[in-house]
């Protein structure tokens, strides 16, 4: 008899199971929506990054032709790491003397970033943000 009780046989209950899913199941439904938030600020500061690049080559074309008309920079910035797919970056350049370049959300980071929405930088380092959250806080 005591052949018998040693090989008893091993393993979960159904019980056992189900509260290890229940377990996972909240861990998920806790981290997740942090990662995604995680994930939406940064592209953001990627995107703001961006936004300082296309400043600085605005200013070495100021600085070469004396005027911002003319500034078409295409930089390897806007489309590394999936920053293409989420943002669309644009470069107003209205008279010799005065720029903006925005990045506006798109895709995914359009649903995700409303409190930042278009992010703008412009020739005197102003910096603002189209969305609710406002350009102190968004930068």
């Amino acid at each position: 008899m005591r052949l018998a009780s040693a090989c008893r046989e091993r393993g979960f209950t159904l019980i056992e199971l189900m509260i290890t899913v229940a377990i996972i199941g909240i861990i998920a439904a806790i981290a997740y929506p942090s990662y995604q938030q995680y994930v939406t600020r940064s592209y953001r500061e990627k995107a703001k990054a961006c936004l300082s690049e296309y400043a600085q080559f605005m200013e070495r074309h100021y600085t070469t032709h004396l005027s911002y008309v003319g500034a078409m920079p295409t930089l390897f910035c806007a489309t590394e790491s999936g920053l293409g797919e989420r943002y669309r970056f644009e470069v107003v350049s209205d008279s010799a003397r005065s720029y903006t370049v925005s990045a506006r959300p798109q895709g995914v980071q359009l649903g995700l970033d409303a409190q930042c929405g278009t992010l703008t930088l412009n020739q005197l380092g102003g910096k603002g943000a189209s969305g609710t959250g406002g350009a102190t806080l968004c930068w």
